[in-house]
C-alpha cells in the first residue's frame, strides 16, 4: 500500500487553513506569497508543537490565544529608527518642501510594524516645523504591534544604531534628546503622539479611508502574492492625493502594477514616487 504524500496531503489541508481562518476571525491569508507563508506556519507550528496543518487548524478554530499567536508569527514587525537614511533625506528636499502649502497633512503608515518609522516621521516633521498640522495614521493587522507602537519604547542596546541612521538622516538636533533612558530601555519624548491614530487595518481585505499626502508601505508587500500586491497598490493609489508620495520598500517597485504609469519617480534608488494623475 502507498504512503500518503506529504506534500499532497499538505496542499488540501493549508486552503482549508486559511479558509478557517477567514471564517473564524476575518484574517485573510488566502493570497500571501506560498513559500514565506509556510515558513511561518511551520514556526508556529513548532512553537505550539503540533506535527501537521490539519491539527493546527483544530488548535486555531478552539483557541483564540493560539490565533494571536500566530499574527504576531506572521506580521512583519522588523523595523528601525530612520532605517534607509537617504529616503529621509530625499523627503526633507524634495516632499517638505511641498508640504509646507498644505494646512493640513496627512500621512499613513501601512503594515507600521513596531512603529519605528512613524516615530521617526513624526521627529522629522518636528524638526521641519510640520508636526503641529499633520495628522499619522499608524495601521497593522496586529494589535500586539500597535500597542508596542503607541508605547513608544525600545531596547537601550539600539539606541547607537538609530543615532548613527539619525544623523545619515539629515538630522538637526541631538538624537538622545528625544529620548529617556531608563534601566535597559529608552522611551521616545511625547513629541506628538496626540496626532497619530494607531488602528487595526488589513490590507488584504480592508479598504480606502482617507485621503492622504504621503503613505509609506515598506517591506509589506513582498509577502504577498502578485494579485494581493496589485490590490492593494490600487487601495494605495485611491488613497492618495494628488501630488502625493508613496514610499516603498527596498525590494518593492512600481513595475508592472496596475498604476505604474500613474506616478512619478521622486527617487529612484529611495523607492520614492509620486501621484501625477
Amino acid at each position: 500500500m502507498q504512503l500518503p504524500d506529504p506534500e499532497a496531503i499538505e496542499a488540501i489541508e493549508l486552503p482549508l487553513l486559511l479558509e478557517a481562518m477567514v471564517q473564524r476571525y476575518g484574517y485573510d491569508f488566502r493570497d500571501y506569497a506560498v513559500a514565506s507563508l509556510k515558513r511561518r506556519l511551520r514556526r508556529a507550528m513548532d512553537e505550539e508543537g503540533i506535527a501537521t496543518l490539519s491539527a493546527f487548524q483544530d488548535r486555531v478554530l478552539h483557541d483564540p490565544k493560539c490565533m494571536a499567536r500566530f499574527l504576531n508569527i506572521v506580521s512583519v514587525d522588523v523595523s528601525a529608527m530612520f532605517r534607509d537614511p537617504a529616503f529621509y533625506k530625499v523627503f526633507r528636499e524634495k516632499v517638505v518642501p511641498g508640504l509646507r502649502s498644505l494646512p493640513l497633512i496627512r500621512i499613513w503608515h501601512a503594515g507600521c510594524a513596531g512603529g519605528e518609522e512613524v516615530h521617526s516621521m513624526v521627529i522629522l516633521l518636528h524638526e521641519e516645523g510640520l508636526l503641529a498640522r499633520t495628522r499619522f495614521y499608524a495601521t497593522d493587522i496586529n494589535e500586539r504591534v500597535l500597542e508596542q507602537s503607541r508605547a513608544a519604547i525600545y531596547p537601550i542596546s539600539r539606541m547607537r544604531e538609530y543615532t548613527a541612521n539619525y544623523q545619515k538622516a539629515g538630522g538637526k538636533e541631538q538624537f538622545s534628546d528625544y529620548y529617556t533612558a531608563k534601566h535597559e530601555s529608552a522611551t521616545l519624548r511625547d513629541l506628538g503622539r496626540g496626532n497619530i491614530v494607531w488602528a487595526v487595518h488589513n490590507l488584504a481585505t480592508d479598504g480606502s479611508f482617507n485621503e492622504f499626502h504621503v503613505v509609506l508601505c515598506r517591506n509589506v508587500m513582498i509577502y504577498f502574492n502578485r494579485q494581493l500586491q496589485a490590490r492593494v497598490h490600487r487601495l494605495i493609489y485611491d488613497s492618495l492625493a494628488l501630488g502625493g508620495v508613496l514610499w516603498l520598500g527596498s525590494a518593492e517597485s512600481l513595475h508592472a502594477t496596475p498604476c505604474e504609469d500613474r506616478y512619478e519617480t521622486v527617487g529612484r534608488a529611495e523607492k520614492l514616487y509620486r501621484k501625477v494623475r
